[in-house]
């Protein structure tokens, strides 16, 4: 099977935000409880209150962090800023733009949230499971089982690994779910011959 089998959508949406976002979802969507408020009020300066709270909520709405602040939506941004009444957000993320306090925060985020990478341990072999048995029980098309990883991965707190990474990491599991499904019909197929040679035989 081909490695390369993503659509343009899939591609351009892959660890980004939407081009539009209706404000009943960023209402509901990017909202921080009074533990994340309050860890946050812990940052010094209001730029790395800020980025802190927008790498925060990036991770958990696109799977990822995000490299460029200034591509967040900037519903996104106020909605943030205003729940840790932050006054002047573009400034903030100019600043935070340029700081090394972005990668710490990263460090921080995962270990106090609980999110992992895609290649550490055990990550992989989890998600090819649940593959495995989608190719198994049904015949959902690549790019659906890419869809369906995405959304695992997600939902599991496991950072989404680089596009390309995913794309064949899920054309393999297919790829080989698809062998062992002709194997077995071959095998059933020559069981299945034999039986009736042995039939012929006898009569």
């Amino acid at each position: 099977m081909p490695v390369s089998f993503l659509s343009p959508t899939q591609c351009d949406n892959y660890a980004k935000y939407p081009a539009d976002l209706p404000a009943d979802i960023v209402t509901s969507l990017f909202f921080l409880d009074d533990h994340d408020i309050e860890w946050i009020a812990s940052k010094r300066g209001d730029f790395s209150r800020l980025g802190y709270a927008l790498q925060l909520a990036s991770l958990r709405f696109i799977g990822t962090f995000i490299s460029d602040l200034n591509k967040i939506p900037h519903v996104v941004i106020e909605r943030i800023a205003s729940q840790i009444k932050i006054d002047d957000p573009q400034n903030c993320i100019l600043i935070y733009q340029e700081s090394k306090q972005r990668w710490r925060h990263t460090v921080e985020i995962r270990s106090r949230y609980g999110y992992v990478e895609f290649a550490e341990k055990g990550s992989r072999f989890r998600l090819g499971r649940i593959l495995c048995a989608l190719c198994w029980t049904g015949t959902d098309r690549p790019g659906v089982l890419f869809d369906h990883a995405v959304c695992w991965l997600s939902t599991n707190k496991i950072l989404l690994p680089g596009i390309t990474i995913l794309e064949r990491f899920v054309a393999e599991i297919r790829s080989r779910m698809e062998d062992r499904l002709w194997r077995m019909l071959i095998k059933k197929a020559l069981f299945l011959s034999s039986k009736n040679d042995q039939l012929r035989a006898s009569l």
